[in-house]
């Protein structure tokens, strides 16, 4: 059987960390930023975590399972 392709969307967008937890950033801060708040804007900027319930489809995407 051939091997899984990694999906090329998906490994530009997250990232695994040492302890094997996925990373990410958030979404709405690339463009349209006037009518957004300083502090919204601020808050995005931190990344974030996967949620349990997707990290299964993003590990698949990933080809880590």
């Amino acid at each position: 059987m051939p091997k899984m392709k990694t999906n090329s969307g998906a490994k530009k967008r997250f990232q695994v960390t040492g302890s094997g937890k996925l990373k990410r950033k958030h979404a709405f801060k690339s463009h349209i930023l006037t009518k957004k708040g300083t502090k919204q804007k601020r808050n995005l900027t931190h990344s974030g975590l996967v949620h349990p319930a997707d990290e299964h489809n993003v590990k698949l995407l990933l080809s880590m399972k």
